[in-house]
């Protein structure tokens, strides 16, 4: 199986790429990121993806900055709406499963209870507005697709949230971190590893939710990462409305995985092993 990755370089990119060329079925793993491959340039999607010609596209590439999207509206819809549009066409004219990466924020936030890959989307802002976009593209040009929805994703080749409050702590001043907002916080790895599990079992074509398991507070999460780092911090938990914020975020956004991740804790936990200072 010959597989081309968008957005290699990327947080997600840089942990899936090495777990997918370290997998049996897999041949060849093409990188591919803005230096040689401009997902928002037809032409050149149309001609690296004829000219590798791989089975599998993992589009990972997109503009994934949600406070920043909502002044840089026609940006993030360049970059996810029209980029998806030109992988998604060309996946089609050459026969490519597409997978296309996801994300809690096509949700609202007011079902109450665990998102099914079968509940309707209702985005509250620009960034998820754009993914739900994306994801509609992939259905309507790709029959064979996967679409893989993800939350609080974090990894060691990018700016996440473990490590911001991390370094906010360290001149000694207390943080005030949101407590009413539920999600689940999904290591890198273990998505690239479930990834490659479906690419590996093949089911049916579709929408699939992959984060880590359980559910949990930004407050609370941020507790945890301190307890599991070992460092002591002065935080209090505070609520949407008191920690402003120019996007509108879902209050539960937990999605039902299935159990396809491990519990966020644990997950962490290994995050904080191989973490370097």
């Amino acid at each position: 199986m010959k597989i081309l990755v968008t957005g290699a370089k990327g947080m997600l990119g840089q942990d899936l790429c090495p777990i997918l060329e370290d997998a049996d079925f897999v041949d060849e793993v093409v990188e591919t990121d803005i230096d040689n491959l401009d997902i928002t340039n037809k032409f050149q999607v149309e001609k690296v993806i004829k000219e590798e010609n791989p089975d599998v596209v993992i589009h990972c590439a997109a503009y994934t900055n949600v406070e920043k999207a909502e002044e840089e509206q026609e940006l993030a819809n360049k970059i996810n709406v029209f980029g998806t549009k030109n992988v998604a066409q060309a996946c089609k004219s050459t026969d490519a499963t597409m997978i296309l990466i996801s994300t809690d924020y096509v949700f609202d936030g007011e079902k109450g209870s665990k998102y099914l890959p079968s509940d309707d989307p209702n985005p509250l802002n620009v960034y998820g507005q754009t993914k739900f976009e994306a994801e509609k593209l992939v259905r309507q040009f790709c029959e064979k697709y996967y679409v893989i929805r993800t939350s609080w994703l974090y990894g060691h080749h990018g700016k996440n949230f473990i490590e911001t409050m991390i370094n906010l702590v360290k001149d000694g001043k207390e943080l005030k971190v949101v407590n009413d907002q539920i999600g689940c916080p999904t290591w890198t790895v273990e998505l690239s590893e479930a990834i490659c599990d479906l690419l590996e079992e093949k089911p049916e074509y579709g929408i699939y939710h992959i984060c880590g398991s359980g559910e949990t507070s930004w407050y609370e999460f941020a507790k945890e990462i301190f307890k599991q780092a070992n460092i002591k911090a002065k935080i209090l938990p505070c609520s949407s409305v008191e920690y402003k914020t120019k996007a509108k975020r879902p209050k539960y956004s937990v999605m039902e995985n299935n159990g396809v991740c491990s519990d966020w804790k644990k997950s962490l936990k290994s995050y904080i092993n191989l973490r370097i200072d």
